[in-house]
């Protein structure tokens, strides 16, 4: 066996003993935690991320986190961000916020704001399946409260508060209590102006069938919000169980509710058709789907101009375990930005005709809540000057 030349075991000898050397280094470090993961022996940049502490400190922040780096690129933050319509594509989307994060790199301290967003178009209809129900192409608004502050020398970081549901959960309050006292008003002022035309003693039977008339109307309407408000708050709250006993033809529910409103229809000129799938059965409360497709045909009805025409469908989903009622109209559709809100309690959209004006908003509250309770869906495609499609989607019987 030939020997190797000395100046070749010096070599091997000398990257032994520097190859030992940094063994012991690294293994000193990892112990007395002066080298981690994310030191620059093991990453070249030592930029790019936080350190483990201040990373877990975050992630258990009830608000919504976001870090920004020295290039106003986002490192980190909450899925919500997204949602929120905060960071989009991995950088800040709302100039306010960058402008604060410029400030506090600059100066120190903390921003702190109120900002209203958007929730784009992709998460909206994901976040609504929360609830089972569907707004398509529209922007959901959120109320956010912000606070800007820095981290170090590399890193900003933005705390954001959502407040949406306590602003929300006040504007419906708020609608509840105009909308109620309306319409309690209403028979008390008529009730009042035909008791003034009797007290005055000259009666003058036409005045006096005109304050009954209006009497009778506001009493009405009373009556129908007081039947609508038993509806959501009480009957339409316990999911329904799928059995023997609640099986319903789609059909014949659509036929029913068409012919009870075809005085309304003929009244506003409106042509209604209805049409669909004869053997489609569902199990559901008849009188709740009795009340949500009433709705939908009514407000169809509504905001069709006249000679317009009233399209109500009952269809089998793609995959076969739906029946999907449509209704279509006509009329003026829907504002984008009325979409995302059509569906709340006392909301009342922007586009009003004049056979609506009177209502109180809880037509459609009434249509989310029977496709809660039955385990379905409702959606609503709509642009102005193109009508609206309302599909109330319903599993089929069991």
């Amino acid at each position: 066996m030939t020997s190797m030349p000395f100046p070749v075991v010096a070599a091997l000898i000398v990257a032994a003993v520097v190859l030992l050397v940094l063994v012991v280094v690294l293994v000193v470090g990892f112990v007395t935690h002066r080298i981690s993961l994310d030191s620059p022996l093991i990453d070249d940049d030592e930029d790019d991320d936080l350190c483990d502490d201040t990373a877990a400190l975050l992630s258990m922040l009830p608000t919504t986190s976001i870090v920004i780096d020295d290039n106003d690129d986002v490192v980190r933050c909450s899925p919500s961000a997204y949602r929120l319509g905060v960071v989009s594509d991995d950088a800040i989307a709302e100039q306010e916020v960058l402008n604060a994060v410029h400030e506090v790199r600059q100066s120190g301290g903390k921003r702190q704001f109120d900002l209203t967003t958007a929730t784009p178009e992709r998460y909206d209809s994901a976040e609504n399946r929360i609830d089972h129900v569907e707004t398509r192409s529209v922007h959901r608004p959120n109320w956010l409260k912000v606070t800007v502050g820095r981290i170090n020398e590399h890193f900003i970081v933005v705390l954001i508060a959502d407040v949406s549901e306590a602003i929300r959960f006040s504007q419906v309050r708020d609608s509840f209590i105009t909308n109620v006292s309306e319409q309690l008003l209403g028979p008390t002022e008529a009730l009042a102006k035909l008791a003034d035309s009797l007290e005055a003693g000259n009666l003058d039977e036409r005045q006096v069938m005109d304050d009954a008339r209006q009497v009778k109307s506001s009493c009405s309407k009373l009556n129908h919000m007081v039947s609508d408000l038993l509806l959501l708050l009480i009957r339409a709250q316990e999911p329904i169980t799928p059995s023997s006993a609640n099986r319903l033809n789609v059909m014949e529910q659509l036929r029913r509710v068409a012919e009870r409103l075809e005085p309304l229809a003929a009244q506003s000129k409106v042509q209604l058709n209805v049409a669909g799938d004869e053997d489609l059965v569902i199990n559901g409360e008849a009188d709740q789907i009795d009340s949500a497709v009433t709705k939908l045909m009514e407000n169809a009805i509504g905001y069709s101009p006249a000679n317009g025409t009233v399209s109500v469908s009952a269809v089998k989903s793609k995959d076969g375990e739906q029946a999907v009622i449509r209704v279509i109209d006509q009329g003026v559709g829907i504002a984008k930005k009325d979409q995302a809100r059509i569906f709340e309690r006392f909301y009342r959209g922007s586009s009003q005709s004049e056979r609506t004006a009177d209502g109180v908003g809880l037509g459609l509250a009434i249509v989310k809540h029977v496709a809660l309770t039955h385990h379905g869906d409702v959606s609503v495609w709509s642009a102005p000057g193109q009508g609206s499609t309302f599909s109330l989607t319903l599993p089929l019987a069991q």
